[in-house]
């Protein structure tokens, strides 16, 4: 095994003490100019890299933040992705990012990961219905927030959009259009964001004075677009079938816009489609996507610089008030449901 050029190899080359070595990587214009150069040049010449782990596990402090999602196969999370480490980098730090693949026994190995690494803090999507692992990883004293899911209570920040609201826009759209009966493709029912979006749905279908039963619930295991073409086949074989469907991200809009394709199904003209996230893919879709769009990027920064604020404040005098930020989505109306009845 080839040896691991070490600060002693360094102090060795330029005939210089450990001390003076650590001085030019630290400290450089405590060091005289010539040994300086003598000792840069040894560096170079031996491609000594500083271990950055061991000068955190030294300081007490790491410069890395831990970032854990439900799936980095959506881009959704992505685009949080690149918000959070975008606020990460800006102040100095990594990202270390993980996938549950909506699977809270994932979600718990990650979090010991995490917790072994002494990562700086962590962004957190919940896998796990029941907190469990949220409730676990609290005794390690790591500042987390939560993001795309709302704090219940006042021991850590949030960032979210407000899904009540999003589902509502989405249903109303489909009702301002003139359906009667709406499909919902609705994902693990153990997902707080795909309960809040039908919650919104039922309520804009209330307001325009119809009843639950104007919502059919086609709920899936996971959030892709092979559950949603799973869901298209089904809702191809109801009996009285729905004049729209409004599906809990893209992802599964876009599985059920294949599965009405290939069954030669027209969109809009026999069935609309809303979906929700407006991931990139939206846009592009053989029937551009109506969605419900979420400020994903700008969610992830703002959670990025919540963790960085608490953390900062750590070991001072003085404390971080908790904070529940819900940003409000937007509607993008496209194609797929432009067909009014």
């Amino acid at each position: 095994m080839a040896h691991s050029v070490g600060i002693k190899d360094v102090a060795r080359a330029a005939g210089v003490s450990v001390g003076t070595v650590s001085n030019v990587i630290n400290r450089p214009d405590t060091v005289a100019t010539e040994t300086r150069a003598r000792v840069l040049s040894a560096i170079d010449r031996l491609g000594y890299v500083r271990s950055e782990s061991a000068r955190q596990l030294r300081a007490g402090r790491s410069r890395i933040m831990g970032l854990l999602v439900l799936d980095m196969g959506n881009p959704f999370f992505v685009d949080v992705a690149r918000g959070a480490e975008r606020a990460a980098r800006d102040a100095g730090l990594g990202v270390m990012v993980c996938n549950s693949a909506q699977d809270p026994g994932e979600e718990a190995d990650y979090l010991s990961l995490f917790a072994e690494q002494r990562v700086r803090g962590v962004l957190l999507t919940p896998a796990d219905a029941t907190g469990r692992n949220i409730e676990g990883f609290r005794r390690h004293h790591i500042p987390f927030v939560l993001v795309d899911r709302v704090a219940e209570g006042t021991t850590e920040c949030s960032v979210s959009v407000d899904d009540v609201a999003g589902g509502a826009l989405a249903v109303r759209h489909l009702v301002d259009a003139g359906h009667r009966s709406v499909a919902y493709v609705s994902g693990p029912p153990g997902l707080h964001q795909v309960r809040d979006r039908r919650t919104g749905a039922l309520n804009a279908l209330a307001e325009a004075g119809l009843g639950a039963e104007a919502l059919r619930e086609l709920p899936t295991e996971r959030l892709d677009v092979a559950a949603g073409r799973d869901a298209g086949a089904r809702l191809l074989g109801l009996a009285d079938r729905p004049t729209a469907v409004f599906c809990a991200n893209d992802l599964l809009a876009l599985g059920v816009l294949q599965a009405l394709y290939a069954a030669g199904v027209r969109v809009p003209e026999d069935l609309a489609i809303v979906g929700y996230d407006d991931i990139e893919f939206a846009a592009a879709a053989a029937v551009p996507l109506t969605s419900v769009r979420q400020p994903a990027v700008t969610m992830g920064a703002m959670a990025a610089e919540l963790l960085l604020e608490e953390t900062d404040l750590q070991g001072t005098d003085r404390t971080h008030a908790h904070r529940r930020v819900v940003l409000q989505p937007e509607l993008v109306v496209r194609r797929s449901s432009l067909v009014t009845r």
